[in-house]
């Protein structure tokens, strides 16, 4: 994952920040989506976690399908994703799928989604 990833950085639309961060969510089946920031000038940016799981999504894939979401940050250290996107790493993912950070040496530090999101609010919360 990591050169792909690393890859994947030239292909953030990063301007304002110049902070691009790459995404890869990995399917139950196998598959891979990727995706990466794209920001916005009024600050409606996407994030390269919600764009890679929105392509997932987009191809048909559905809440249970995903297995884990790879993310690396441009400054080459370890990163987590934002809480907007934990929520909706939350919405689609199972508390115990992985989120893994990967670091410009590529190495991997490994989350699960329940450590990342300790006191989620979820569909659970809307009953």
């Amino acid at each position: 994952m990591y050169n792909r990833l690393k890859s994947l950085l030239n292909n953030s639309y990063s301007p304002y920040y110049n902070f691009p961060v790459s995404a890869i969510v990995v399917m139950k089946d196998g598959n891979t989506f990727e995706g990466v920031n794209v920001e916005n000038a009024n600050g409606t940016s996407i994030c390269a976690e919600r764009h890679a799981i929105g392509a997932a999504i987009a191809h048909g894939y559905k809440k249970g399908d995903f297995k884990s979401i790879y993310v690396m940050l441009s400054n080459g250290e370890f990163g987590t994703p934002c809480f907007a996107c934990r929520q909706v790493i939350l919405e689609f993912f199972k508390k115990d799928d992985k989120v893994i950070s990967v670091n410009s040496e590529g190495e991997e530090k490994e989350f699960t989604v329940g450590e990342l999101c300790p006191y989620p609010f979820d569909s659970e919360d809307l009953k």
